[in-house]
């Protein structure tokens, strides 16, 4: 049986070194769901495929035309980038068809709960999403979301919230996740934020900072201001905190960011080359790779800080750790078979063993939130898979030149990865859906790499 080596240095958390912190991103506001009245449980009329499906999204009406700091126009402004938020979400999934408010005509107030069929039957879309944006004397913004079935001429759900006005783009991706979850039966992810590195520099000379962005690109913030590099940040899962890989003054060290603070905490610092720490579903865990005296292995250690525990102790490279939902497996990458492969293990290090045998070379495996699939990079053509946590059911999802690093949405459809431009070397953040026949990019304002999404926005 094998035995567990405790590391013999500590690692303490203690207050970070700040040097490297920009400015602090304005928290999230708190978003207040409001009671819109009993949502109704209806069939839906459509049959056809979801990919057919057309959605009419006109722009939100308001009881007034009232000033807000969300949009010097004011609120019948607004409601047409609420819309347009939404389209976009519902668009870029890959799922539907959504018309935007700028080739519709624009609802009154009172037809919000009471829709003009005639004006909808007629426009080839099934289903219609309308709502409505008011301004309140706090300065906060009220924004209803209602889904109708236009055949049917029923309403199929609703809802509302209350935001501050720098949040009105969640009350939309909230509205999206609403109508998405609702068609197809899945959970929401559009309210999301997804954390990567921002690469600038010549490719000899990177620098990587950390930065955080909504999940369509909106909202961007720096976090670290690139005099130390950052890599692979993972959210913790209640959102709150960022874990990344820094080297300062050449050494590895591992930092916890804290969202809401500002502040950070050192967890790990080693001497020895450390790579992918990665979060255990609990948050009480994290996993890193540690090269020792030419082996480098797989350790655990507690992330308030403390000793760590080596998990895996073959001759070659484990690298990586990605948990599954329930926290009882681990999956890995190491080339102890003679190539890059991807294994998984017992979450205290036993029963290791090799799940990929698709004749490739397989690398950055990371665990589905659902716990039925695992993403992975094949490192021999470098696009990004799928299989099944026993390796079965492998599928090529893209075809770049190089795709690498994995991610997925909350809901365990999407996956992000970054992509290598050949010849020029630039990197850039993609998404794709699990058929391989979705993929977009992801606008950033400088080069990205090793994303993350987080989990949805409470």
């Amino acid at each position: 049986m094998k035995t567990f080596a405790a590391l013999l240095f500590a690692c303490v958390a203690m207050p970070a070194m700040a040097q490297d912190l920009g400015a602090p991103p304005p928290a999230a506001g708190q978003v207040e769901t409001i009671d819109e009245g009993e949502g109704l449980d209806v069939n839906v009329s459509y049959e056809g495929r979801l990919e057919d499906l057309g959605i009419a999204i006109p722009s939100f009406a308001t009881d007034r035309d009232a000033p807000t700091p969300a949009n010097t126009r004011g609120t019948a402004a607004l409601g047409m980038e609420l819309a347009r938020v939404i389209t976009s979400d519902l668009r870029n999934n890959g799922l539907f068809k959504p018309t935007g408010p700028d080739a519709l005509p624009q609802p009154r107030y009172p037809e919000i709960t009471a829709p003009s069929w005639g004006v909808w039957s007629g426009r080839s879309a099934e289903m219609l999403v309308q709502g409505y944006v008011r301004a309140r004397s706090d300065n906060r913004l009220v924004v209803g979301c209602y889904l109708y079935d236009v055949a049917l001429q029923n309403e199929l759900v609703r809802e509302g919230w209350v935001v501050d006005p720098a949040d009105w783009r969640r009350a939309a991706h909230k509205c999206a996740d609403l109508v998405y979850s609702r068609l197809t039966g899945e959970s929401p992810f559009f309210d999301s934020r997804i954390a990567y590195i921002a690469e600038t520099g010549p490719k000899d000379n990177r620098v990587k900072r950390l930065a955080i962005m909504d999940s369509d690109g909106a909202n961007h913030r720096f976090i670290t201001t690139g005099r130390a590099t950052a890599l692979t940040p993972r959210y913790s899962p209640d959102y709150r905190k960022l874990m990344y890989l820094s080297y300062v003054d050449g050494n590895p060290r591992i930092y916890v960011y804290d969202i809401g603070t500002g502040k950070q905490t050192l967890v790990s610092q080693n001497a020895s080359p450390t790579f992918a720490p990665r979060w255990s579903p609990d948050g009480r865990s994290i996993l890193y790779s540690m090269a020792v005296n030419g082996n480098t292995d797989i350790y655990r250690v507690p992330a308030t800080g403390g000793s760590s525990v080596r998990l895996t102790d073959t001759p070659g490279i484990d690298i990586g750790g990605s948990y599954s939902p329930d926290g009882r497996k681990i999956v890995f990458e190491s080339d102890r078979s003679g190539s890059q492969q991807c294994y998984v293990m017992d979450a205290n290090g036993q029963n290791q063993r090799r799940i990929s045998f698709f004749g490739g070379r397989c690398a950055t495996p990371e665990w589905s939130p659902r716990g039925d699939q695992i993403a992975f990079t094949n490192a021999s053509s470098f696009n990004i898979g799928v299989m099944s946590p026993t390796g079965n059911g492998v599928r090529t999802l893209t075809r770049g030149w190089q795709d690498e690093a994995p991610t997925w949405a909350p809901n365990g459809r999407i996956i992000q990865f970054f992509r290598t431009e050949r010849g020029s070397g630039r990197t850039g953040l993609y998404q794709v859906d699990l058929t391989g026949k979705n993929e977009r990019k992801l606008p950033t304002p400088v080069d990205a790499s090793d994303p993350a999404w987080g989990p949805i926005l409470q």
